[in-house]
């Protein structure tokens, strides 16, 4: 190889490196929230950047967590539950039930639902999740009523919105 060759072989590599170190600059969740009309019911669907939940939860709790395990599920959920939550027009929390969670390398994603209950119930949406760990997390909450679909956007300063 010659000397230039080996030159640009190294820029190249520190080109990845640096693209790679700066690859988890932007802190998102997204949420997704629907009416099922066969079900009767508003189903609620969280997708977050696993790192971002692996790093929470080291720092609340100062130890990894197994996504696949029942138990650091639960830690999860709990966490989940205080930071996200819909209430009607008189402001009493909606009873959101924990359906389940999905976890790989890259993303965690929960299932949550509103049963027998359409998404015009909900008056209003707090979605904080990981705003209270990361200053510049940014929550998009998106809500599909029949076909028509909005989006909210939660950050530190706008933890709670009118749904409608």
């Amino acid at each position: 190889m010659t000397l230039r060759g080996l030159k640009s072989l190294l820029l190249a590599l520190l080109l990845c490196a640096s693209a790679t170190a700066s690859a988890h600059r932007f802190h998102f969740g997204m949420t997704d929230i629907s009416y099922n009309a066969r079900t009767e019911s508003t189903e609620i669907v969280h997708t977050y950047t696993a790192h971002d939940i692996d790093a929470l939860l080291l720092n609340l709790y100062g130890r990894q967590f197994d996504l696949s395990d029942v138990e650091d599920q639960a830690v999860l959920r709990t966490y989940v539950e205080r930071h996200f939550w819909l209430a009607d027009k008189d402001g009493k929390k909606l009873p959101v039930t924990w359906v389940g969670m999905t976890a790989d390398a890259q993303s965690v994603v929960i299932y949550q639902e509103l049963a027998a209950t359409p998404l015009s119930a909900a008056a209003v949406i707090r979605q904080g999740v990981l705003v209270d760990f990361m200053a510049e997390q940014v929550n998009t909450v998106n809500l599909n009523e029949g076909g028509a679909v909005r989006s909210l956007t939660f950050m530190r300063k706008t933890l709670e919105q009118p749904a409608r």
